[in-house]
């Protein structure tokens, strides 16, 4: 249902096959922060291999985003080039 907030394990792992594309955006961010706030500094987000566009939507908005300390395709132990491992840094 539109408008409807669905409660999300906040755990360092943020699986996007779950999401429209369009609520990205606005998820990153929010996640991060909350991430942030519970002392998670190390987050995995897994956005899958396709054709790269969401990945490169996922890298676009954590450039953006000054809590990111930095981000890079995860190794094959973790998703290979499916998923990008975050550094956040923690909140001052």
């Amino acid at each position: 249902m539109e408008g409807e907030t669905i409660e999300y394990p906040i755990d360092g792992v943020l699986d996007l096959h779950t999401f429209q594309p369009r609520e990205v955006k606005d998820l990153i961010p929010d996640y991060l922060n909350e991430c942030r706030r519970r002392g998670i500094f190390s987050v995995r987000i897994i956005h899958g291999k396709g054709t790269g566009t969401l990945r490169r939507t996922v890298h676009a908005i954590l450039a953006r985003l000054p809590e990111v300390a930095s981000f890079r395709l995860a190794g094959e132990d973790a998703g290979g080039w499916g998923a990008t491992l975050v550094e956040i840094t923690p909140q001052s």
